[in-house]
């Protein structure tokens, strides 16, 4: 342990998470990480306790001492549950050194923390960011230790190992008189200055001679006059420097025994009296100290025999004549057989033999360092302030060679895997959550070309996938996954990266290199994704790129009036132009043959510095003039005598300063208003906008001021919210003619989630999706219900079918963790009608496309590291008894099929660990122990409910890679099973059952009405396309499409 003892490390703030009685929490995005090459765990600094570590870790390496105190049982020490009981008597400081040096040992972390400890020790922050002295702290800690440890087989612990007695002796050289004083002591102090090392600074203390002579003589009480004399200090035998006994032999019953019996008479006792000589001898009954490990007293002098003789009753003790040196004899052989020479011990987590090894252990920090180094690093310095010596014939157990679970309690034991398992759980959670990321697939076949850019043919919801995939993975992984999520495609597959601009959805560029990472392609978290065949979407060859990039721009000219003539109203009207494209080509889409073009890249039209274009910078593109998004840009006819700018180029209209919105009801009643257009100006607050809409749509009796606005997206959809009510419409950048949406519902606080709660249980009648209402239509109440079609069967006992029953909305915040959501969901009225015992007995799943997805594990993880998202809903399924799944637990529904019928039982949950290889063997393996059959007697299909088809999983399948002639096995968790939490598997009984087929009478059912609905699509998108040639090759292109009908939206916008 060196290093430079006073350089703190302030870069960690102490977080035990493993004890009880927490401290303060940090920052819980990443657990702690492992254990280094060095399999040793170093000690978090707290800001000032660089000095605590390192005697900690001295003592931790110090195995007497390590193992005397593990020696203490819970029955001695008490429990950490009961320290806060008035009446129990918890020895806190012990248990928390337990704990830490089991941690020290066990633990797979890279440093583990004293906060707990310091706690024990009444310290306060000042006291754990201020320096202090190693070896007052030693002391200190001692005393403390000897103090918790009165009255238990520990009390003489640091006596034992520590202590030690100083001899002071004075001869004199007439009368040979001796006259002796005695210091007992822990450590010695010498002085280090002026000597060469240690040895000598040893020799001149307690060997060397001081001799009083000459004016310095020394009055001897015997001769009654001054004398010369020598001064000698030695230490007692029991801490000779030169040759002492272990501790393991002096606390050896045999030897405690023997002295017991040497000093009676006769060397004979009553067995009920040396029992109670013992008990005065060294403090402690021999029930307490030996019973455990040698049996009762009787039982111990029976064996050895050769000791001691009992009498015929048994009642007496005799120590048998010359079996003082031979017992002693033995007992020096037997402490050799036991007590093997050791290198230095490295207690680690694994059970590999290790050569004997100096480290540098600096708080967190451990690594190995060479002799050499250590007296280059404190050679001529004074940092190696307190040195600690553990004898060298001091031998270990074979059994405790490299065996770091050696000594040490089982509760902690038990305490220790637990927290492992905790850690390996969390670090595979984090990995996961690092090395995914979420794509948004937006489907070529749903979309069309419109208005310059690319738009959902009916909404977003059925035009955009959201698909969660691993970083590491290859692109061509993703294209698989694509392929067996898509059945309906056809053709050759391109992906390519887009982004939604103003305009609409733009492609920029295509994904090449199927062997390339994800991370290698530079795929961002949320990206785009296009789907297409990389040449044409409904029929109209699409460019891509960023130079021919959509740009929405703001165009003003005159209003003309019915006869033709100019007017003196301005028409501003947005236009989408490809970024490429001349700046003449805004005559021809407006059908002016001639005119001047001013431009303000400002984007504000009442501003100044307009710019008029000359003929000659006509041909330039408008990103050569530096429009972007947003900009103005101003018509005016070159023969038209009523300008709209000054000389000086500022604008001047007659019009004022009142601009006007539309506000649209999306929950509107019957008896309601369904869209207003409310007057305002440019410095107008989103609040009064708000109270004028509400007023205006008759909403104020029926629902009072329980309502919100927010932005229309690109979709003609929800979007944003407008949570700044006190912001103005010019802050916002929200244009005159622009809508609004008004939905009802106040919106969550900031850092809080409003969730839509679901109850989920599997059903056994047959059923399908019921049309339901989005939470947007205001009319949602707790009986709504969802039923799954497309994982079906036929009548009975059908694969795995699901219903959703909604119970209501909850408010909780992103720092809550998943038993706090659970708990506040089991508040909802409707939730007293099933009478779930706890949250341990609820097991939640996310709401993808109306049915389960994704399994929430973790209940003690806050929902923000779930990256739930804002527009999350969350299903909760009822359990007979609670679970705690691994992160390589897999939970499959898995149902017999009934020969004959074309049918399965019900459904049993099944727990399989992919961990061990994730093949098909291991799942047919697992699922033929759940069902108590041979493994070659059954065969197994995943459902693939979307297709209504079953894929029988062989563990002698094999695949050819396209680029590597070479077999592998399957792995279920990718292509072509992708099996995931919640997958129904088909279970086929051979010895009953030989038909090859998994499938049902709905399976087929089903895929005829797939048939039917792809048919239809196919023709609804021919029509669109004959539509949208129509609009494209007409003159003037309408100033604003016509926005899909609300009922077709998923953007919930009911908060109730």
């Amino acid at each position: 342990m060196f290093g430079d003892l006073f350089e703190e490390e302030y870069s960690t703030v102490s977080n035990n998470q493993y004890g009880k009685g927490k401290k303060l929490k940090t920052k819980a995005l990443e657990p702690p990480a492992p254990r280094e090459f060095t399999n040793l765990s170093g000690i978090r600094n707290q800001g000032g306790t660089c000095y605590l570590n390192s005697l900690l870790q001295t003592l931790h390496f110090t195995p007497e001492f390590r193992e005397a105190l593990f020696s203490l049982g819970p029955e001695e020490l008490g429990l950490f549950e009961d320290k806060d009981k008035p009446d129990a008597k918890v020895r806190i400081i012990p248990l928390q050194l337990q704990r830490l040096f089991a941690q020290l040992l066990l633990l797979d972390q890279e440093a583990a923390s004293t906060a707990d400890l310091t706690d024990s020790f009444g310290w306060t922050s000042n006291e754990e960011m201020r320096q202090h002295d190693v070896q007052e702290l030693n002391r200190i800690l001692f005393s403390a230790l000897e103090t918790s440890l009165v009255g238990t087989s520990g009390h003489d612990l640091i006596y034992r190992l520590y202590h030690g007695t100083i001899v002071n002796q004075i001869v004199c050289k007439e009368c040979k008189n001796v006259s002796e004083r005695q210091e007992d002591f822990l450590d010695l102090t010498v002085a280090v200055k002026n000597v060469s090392g240690l040895e000598d600074a040893l020799w001149n203390m307690y060997v060397e001679e001081e001799v009083f002579d000459c004016d310095n003589l020394y009055h001897c009480g015997t001769c009654d006059r001054l004398v010369k004399a020598a001064k000698e200090e030695k230490s007692k035998p029991d801490v000779n420097l030169k040759d002492l006994q272990s501790e393991e032999e002096i606390d050896h019953p045999l030897m405690i025994l023997k002295a017991i019996l040497l000093e009676e008479e006769n060397n004979l006792i009553p067995v009920d009296q040396l029992g109670q000589k013992l008990l005065k001898k060294i403090g402690i009954s021999w029930n307490k100290k030996y019973r455990k490990q040698h049996g009762p007293l009787r039982k111990f002098l029976q064996l050895h025999s050769q000791i001691f003789l009992l009498s015929s009753d048994e009642s007496t003790v005799r120590l048998l004549k010359n079996s003082s040196l031979q017992a002693e004899s033995d007992f020096q052989r037997n402490d050799q057989q036991i007590f093997k020479m050791l290198p230095p011990e490295s207690p680690g987590l694994n059970n590999s033999i290790s050569c004997p090894h100096w480290f540098d252990i600096n708080d967190s920090k451990v690594q190995p360092i060479r002799e050499k180094d250590i007296e280059q690093q404190f050679q001529g310095k004074e940092s190696a302030y307190m040195l600690f010596y553990r004898k060298s014939q001091l031998q270990r157990p074979p059994e405790a060679r490299a065996n770091p679970r050696y000594g040490v309690p089982c509760h902690l034991l038990n305490e220790m895997d637990a927290a492992n398992i905790e850690l390996q759980t969390k670090r595979a959670e984090c990995d996961s959550a690092n090395n995914t990321f979420e794509l948004h697939l937006h489907l070529g076949p749903q979309y069309h070309f419109f208005n310059g850019a690319l738009h959902p043919v009916v909404s977003q919801t059925e035009s955009v996938w959201d698909l969660t995939f691993d970083k590491r993975k290859t692109l061509g992984d993703l294209r698989q996954s694509i392929f067996q999520l898509l059945e309906f495609w056809e053709g050759d597959m391109v992906l390519s990266v887009a982004k939604l601009v103003p305009a609409g959805l733009h492609i920029y560029q295509s994904l090449g290199g199927d062997e390339l990472t994800l991370c290698e392609t530079e795929i961002a978290d949320g990206e785009d994704i296009f789907v297409w065949n990389g040449v044409e979407v409904g029929g109209v060859h699409i460019q891509t790129g960023i130079d021919c990039e959509p740009l929405l721009l703001n165009v003003l000219h005159l209003d003309t009036s019915s006869d033709g003539e100019k007017c003196c109203q301005v028409i501003e009207s947005p236009h989408v132009f490809p970024a490429n494209a001349e700046v003449g080509t805004v005559l021809t889409a407006l059908a002016i043959p001639a005119g001047v073009i001013f431009i303000n890249s400002a984007g504000c039209p009442g501003g100044e510095g307009w710019t008029a274009i000359p003929k000659e910078d006509m041909r330039k593109t408008f990103r050569e003039q530096g429009l972007r998004n947003g900009s103005s840009i101003l018509i005016q006819d070159s023969h038209d005598d009523n300008s709209l700018l000054t000389k000086e180029e500022k604008w001047v209209t007659s019009m004022n300063e009142i601009d006007w919105l539309h506000v649209k009801n999306l929950c509107q009643l019957e008896s309601e208003e369904k869209q207003v257009k409310i007057s305002a100006t440019v410095n107008t607050m989103v609040f009064d906008i708000r109270i004028k809409a509400i007023k205006e749509l008759k909403l104020m009796k029926e629902l009072g001021d329980a309502w919100h606005l927010r932005k229309m997206d690109w979709c003609y959809e929800a979007g944003e919210p407008l949570c700044e009510e006190d912001a103005t419409l010019k802050e916002l950048l929200i244009c005159s003619g622009d809508t609004l949406l008004l939905i009802e519902g106040q919106l969550p606080p900031l850092g809080f989630l409003k969730v839509p709660i679901w109850w989920y249980q599997l059903q056994g009648p047959s059923g399908h999706w019921e049309s339901h209402q989005d939470q947007t239509n205001c009319t949602s109440s707790w009986g709504r219900v969802w039923r799954a079609t497309s994982s079906q069967g036929a009548s009975g006992n059908e694969p795995a079918q699901v219903s959703l029953l909604y119970l209501g909305d909850i408010e909780i915040s992103e720092d809550a963790t998943l038993a706090e959501l659970k708990s506040q969901a089991m508040t909802l009225p409707p939730f007293l009608e099933f009478g779930v015992p706890s949250p341990a007995h609820l097991r939640a799943w996310t709401v993808e496309r109306k049915r389960p997805g994704r399994l929430l594990r973790t209940d003690r993880q806050p929902l923000r590291e779930y990256k739930l998202g804002r527009r999350i809903e969350i299903c909760l399924e009822p359990l007979q008894k609670g679970e705690n799944l691994g992160p390589q637990d897999v939970l499959l529904r898995t149902q017999v099929r009934i020969p004959g019928e074309r049918t399965y039982a019900p459904a049993l949950d099944l727990v399989w660990n992919a961990a061990q290889g994730g093949t098909a063997g291991s799942l047919r393996q697992r699922v033929a122990d759940f069902y108590r059959l041979p493994v070659e007697k059954i065969e197994i299909a995943k459902y693939f409910p979307e297709k209504f088809e079953w894929l029988p999983i062989s563990s002698w399948n094999q695949q050819i890679t396209k680029r590597k002639k070479k077999k592998k096995q399957d792995y279920l968790q990718g292509a072509p099973y992708y099996l995931k939490d919640g997958d129904t598997i088909g279970v086929k009984n051979l010895l009953i059952d030989d038909d090859d087929d998994f499938s049902t009478i709905r399976d087929d059912t089903g895929k005829e009405k797939q048939k039917q609905r792809a048919l239809g699509r196919r023709k609804s998108q021919e029509a669109l396309h004959e539509q949208s040639s129509y609009i494209l090759s007409s003159a003037e292109t309408p100033a604003r499409p016509r926005a899909p009908e609300t009922s077709l939206s998923i953007h919930v916008g009911s908060f109730r």
